[in-house]
C-alpha cells in the first residue's frame, strides 16, 4: 500500500538569523540524510511562508510503501542540528493511504476491480 504524508514544519526566526551560507550547509546535510532513504521514500519540499499558512512555514510531501524507512528518515532528521538546536519543529503530519478502499474491497471482500 502506498502512503502519503504531508509534514507541516515551522522554521523559527533563529533559523533566519543564521547567515545564508550556514543555512545552506545545514540544508545540504539534511538533503544528504534524506537521500539515504530515496530508494524507499520520495520527498518534495514546499515553502509556504509567504502564503496563507497558519502554524507552519514549510511543508514536506513524502510518499512511501515502507513506513519503517519513512520513520527512520525522520528519526535522523530529528537528530540533525537544525532540529536539535531548535531552528525548526514538526508541527503536524497529515497522512493518507492511496486508494485504500480499493485495496480493502479487493483483498478483504474479494470484489472485482
Amino acid at each position: 500500500m502506498r502512503y502519503m504524508m504531508i509534514v507541516l514544519l515551522e522554521f523559527y526566526p533563529s533559523w533566519l538569523a543564521l547567515p545564508r551560507e550556514e543555512r545552506r550547509k545545514h540544508a545540504g546535510a539534511l538533503q544528504a540524510r534524506i537521500q539515504k532513504y530515496s530508494e524507499h521514500v520520495q520527498v518534495r519540499f514546499f515553502d509556504a511562508e509567504a502564503l496563507p499558512g497558519r502554524d507552519y512555514t514549510d511543508f514536506v510531501v513524502c510518499e512511501t510503501e515502507d513506513m519503517k524507512q519513512y520513520h527512520y528518515m525522520w528519526e535522523e532528521i530529528r537528530d540533525s542540528e537544525p532540529y536539535t538546536r531548535g531552528y525548526m519543529k514538526i508541527k503536524d503530519v497529515v497522512m493518507g493511504m492511496e486508494n485504500a478502499f480499493q485495496s480493502y474491497e479487493s483483498e478483504m471482500l474479494q470484489m472485482d476491480k
